[in-house]
């Protein structure tokens, strides 16, 4: 226990500010209708994306739901969730990677079509985290698999994972 207070107190705040990626006045509509417009450039109207537990606590995944209740709705600007690698075109991990989760993330990455988009969501799924040097992990994601793009953040919110997805499908747009 003293080992998890004396990391949560050493940690600097890595946490993205919102208003750093978005502009102070801009709301999510805002920031959804530019996401919007780069999924119906690059993705023909629809941005699947399969969300991968590695092995979290949990807090991540409860904030990529959030994407989809009544206020954030990113469905409504061509962002859905599905249930198999297999129809993806991102897939989002979160958590760092367990023992036992190491095979099927492998897998479900070796599902995923090319081009394949591989970002991790939050500090877990980045580096390890807290679970960094437990017995029971392997790692960061980054150390199984190859990732493109990182949202930093012990969870970020759904406001800072839009705000990351639409600097991620302008990265891509750029790209092509």
């Amino acid at each position: 226990m003293l080992r998890l207070f004396a990391k949560i107190f050493s940690t600097p705040n890595n946490i993205i500010d919102a208003k750093q990626l978005c502009a102070d006045d801009v709301e999510i509509e805002a920031v959804g209708k530019k996401i919007e417009e780069k999924v119906k450039k690059l993705f023909r109207g629809s941005l699947a994306i399969r969300e991968v537990d590695a092995g979290s606590d949990n807090s991540c995944e409860q904030e990529l739901v959030a994407l989809g209740n009544a206020f954030y709705d990113v469905e409504r600007f061509g962002v859905h969730f599905v249930a198999s690698p297999k129809h993806a075109d991102m897939l989002m991990v979160t958590g760092p990677v367990t023992r036992n989760m190491k095979e099927a993330l492998i897998r479900a990455y070796e599902t995923t079509p090319d081009p394949k988009i591989v970002v991790t969501v939050g500090d877990d799924a980045i580096d390890g985290g807290i679970y960094k040097d437990s017995y029971a992990v392997v790692g960061g994601v980054s150390s199984v698999i190859p990732v493109d793009y990182q949202i930093p953040g012990d969870p970020p919110s759904p406001r800072e994972i839009i705000c990351h997805l639409l600097k991620i499908l302008e990265a891509i747009d750029s790209k092509k």
